[in-house]
């Protein structure tokens, strides 16, 4: 059994008494009854934290294969073989060179990645990483004559619902349609409302999509309406998935250098109440499950793969555990979680940012060089910087949307309210019902962003706890 080098697909195996059950997903291994549809402690605990480790399989006795090895299954036992690991090397190229460098690999990895007998599209949602891609893909398919697909996503109501946020300050509609007439793509805008985010058919698929509580809200349901909307398009997508981990997109790169690395970088600017997801849990369980220890030790573990430099400076040292905690860690997750989504509904969704050659080379270039002009992605912005309009070069990094529209929350409360009024339910095994009741006493106006993800878990559990019927600890 082999995996690819970041972890673009999932595989997992399960080890029996005669030999071994191996699938792409953990509903494969579910179906046989030889595996045990148990929980161990270690996966409950996965289930509340954010990217702790993402090689946890969550199921007892399940295993993922990891990213870059082998695993051999024969008379003598099962043994994994290393191919290949996130290697810590040498940069010498100047500035210039490692701008040149980064244009040419990302050029051949769109190149190689648009290679196709279907049709092909570009997730666009405005920002630099997508909007990179869809320039070089259209001028990729312009040699060929072709018109490059082009398709975004937005809410609808969403001009005014929208409050800009320290996380999103401005909408992506208008960046998008830029892009879009900028480099003449065919250009489709999906549109999604309330009711079919809140539609509890929608959150059933994502659930079995995932083999797990999704525990992020309508990011999951917008993300898999998008693809199934996509699909009666197109059969292929790129996606600009993981440029924020490889080229340090996120704030909160700059929070580590400036304040230090004392645990996974992703849980310092979020609110506690998202790193933790434990304020409805029965109190319990929350104290038994420990979730500081879990993420203390997970991060201690995370932290010692990573191989210093000879003469690195602290900084640029304490820089590379971050790059490496990203890559290794939290783009894991949203790989998983983009690989289900959109297999769920048929589509390939393809990922040029995780070319193995462009990944290695990019982890390797200093802080100073990933941050030469005092922004996030620097070396992406002066790669491609001549493909875009200006506009979105110098736009701020704005997340992921998700809907503000009251609708939305009022339908969620409704149907926790309604899971309130269901005798013995399993997922209050797991939830405090007095707390949950409280969450959902709230009129919608006043249901806060944690209070409306808290809700969105619970729901998520409920519907996992009906279908799967797991053994918890």
């Amino acid at each position: 059994m082999v995996r690819d080098r970041l972890g673009i697909k999932p595989f997992y195996y399960y080890p029996t008494a005669d030999g071994v059950l191996f699938g792409s997903e953990p509903k494969a291994i579910l179906a046989n009854p030889l595996a045990d549809k148990a929980i161990d402690v270690d996966g409950l605990r996965e289930l509340f934290v954010v990217c702790a480790r993402p090689e946890q399989a969550v199921w007892a006795g399940m295993r993922q294969v990891q990213p870059g090895t082998v695993v051999t299954v024969g008379r003598e036992g099962i043994r994994t073989t290393e191919y290949w690991s996130l290697c810590t090397a040498e940069h010498r190229d100047d500035r210039a060179t490692t701008v040149r460098t980064v244009r040419e690999l990302l050029n051949d990895a769109v190149a190689r990645q648009l290679i196709s007998d279907v049709p092909r599209g570009v997730l666009l949602s405005g920002g630099l990483d997508s909007s990179a891609l869809t320039a070089l893909a259209a001028a990729r398919l312009r040699e060929t004559g072709e018109q490059v697909r082009s398709f975004s996503i937005e809410f609808r109501h969403q001009e005014e619902d929208f409050v800009p946020d320290e996380w999103r300050s401005t909408l992506d509609a208008p960046y998008a349609r830029a892009v879009a007439s900028h480099v003449e793509s065919a250009h489709r805008n999906i549109t999604l409302d309330s009711s079919a985010l809140a539609d509890p058919a929608v959150r059933g698929a994502v659930v079995l999509a995932r083999d797990l509580p999704s525990g992020l809200g309508d990011s999951d349901a917008s993300l898999y309406l998008l693809f199934k909307a996509i699909r009666e398009h197109s059969t292929v997508a790129l996606s600009g998935e993981s440029a924020d981990e490889v080229f340090a997109g996120y704030r909160w790169f700059d929070a580590a250098a400036e304040h230090g690395l004392h645990t996974f970088p992703w849980l310092t600017v979020l609110p506690p109440e998202f790193v933790q997801r434990t304020r409805l849990l029965d109190p319990d369980l929350t104290a038994a499950l420990d979730l500081a220890t879990y993420l203390a030790d997970s991060f201690a573990d995370a932290t010692a793969e990573v191989v210093r430099l000879q003469g690195e400076t602290d900084l640029e040292f304490r820089m590379r555990r971050v790059s490496h905690l990203h890559i290794t860690r939290l783009l894991r997750t949203l790989l998983d979680r983009k690989d289900r989504m959109s297999m769920a509904v048929g589509l390939e969704v393809r990922v040029p940012y995780c070319d193995h050659r462009l990944v290695e080379y990019v982890y390797n270039t200093p802080w100073s060089l990933k941050t030469f002009d005092g922004r996030e992605k620097s070396l992406l912005r002066a790669a491609t910087a001549d493909t875009l309009p200006r506009a979105v070069v110098d736009r701020v990094k704005s997340h992921y949307p998700t809907t503000k529209n009251l609708e939305y929350t009022e339908a969620i409360r409704m149907q926790a309210a309604d899971l309130l009024e269901t005798p013995h339910h399993p997922v209050f095994q797991l939830y405090d019902r007095d707390a949950v009741t409280k969450a959902v006493d709230l009129p919608a106006d006043q249901v806060l962003d944690p209070d409306r993800f808290d809700l969105e878990q619970l729901l998520d559990f409920a519907i996992w706890l009906d279908h799967y019927h797991p053994r918890l600890p």
